[in-house]
């Protein structure tokens, strides 16, 4: 990581206060929406209104670098379920985390684009990622018998997005996740139906 001024590597000290500002400015855009201040996200972080700006010399430039960073840690997390004991409680747990986060990850890219700015260079940069992980925990889960065979990953990021939406639009998600899995499922009917 480097300095977005000096282009030089970034101290130890400055990847943590850049680490803090990017944690609290999720927190606090997603409590108060994106029309929260810089500042609100220096006090959160603990940090100067200078430091802000430092690593990110505009709101939108945060804001886009928040939507990375939370893109990038539901990548991680997806790969790190890659490997877990369950493959349908991986897939399932991992989908209900990503629609949990919808809310903050729609305020962030809505803002991105009020501003002008396109969150499909953001989507772009971590996107990929997160496809594959989630892909491959589809994988999982269909070859343990957790997820309809029938289903591809293009199908489960659209429901995916759906459901993201949804959730951060209305607030149903609980019963509507429900219904959505159990459409994944597989089901003894369906199977003999088209049989």
């Amino acid at each position: 990581m480097t300095s977005p001024a000096s282009g030089r590597p970034l101290r130890a000290d400055a990847l943590r206060n850049r680490a803090k500002v990017l944690a609290a400015a999720e927190e606090v855009f997603a409590v108060q929406g994106t029309s929260a201040s810089t500042e609100e996200v220096a006090r959160k972080a603990g940090v100067g209104i200078g430091t802000v700006f430092r690593h990110f010399p505009t709101k939108e430039s945060l804001l886009e670098a928040v939507l990375v960073a939370l893109l990038e840690r539901l990548a991680g997390e997806a790969e790190e379920l890659r490997s877990a004991a369950d493959p349908g409680e991986a897939f399932f747990g991992f989908f209900s985390r990503v629609v949990s986060r919808a809310a903050t990850k729609q305020a962030v890219t809505e803002a991105l684009a009020e501003a002008g700015v396109d969150a499909r260079a953001a989507t772009g940069r971590a996107g990929p990622g997160l496809r594959a992980a989630l892909g491959a925990l589809l994988e999982r889960a269909q070859e343990a018998g957790a997820v309809r065979a029938d289903v591809g990953a293009a199908e489960v990021m659209a429901l995916l997005a759906g459901m993201s939406y949804a959730a951060g639009r209305a607030g149903a998600r609980e019963d509507v996740l429900r219904i959505a899995f159990d459409g994944l499922r597989p089901c003894p009917d369906r199977a003999a139906a088209r049989g």
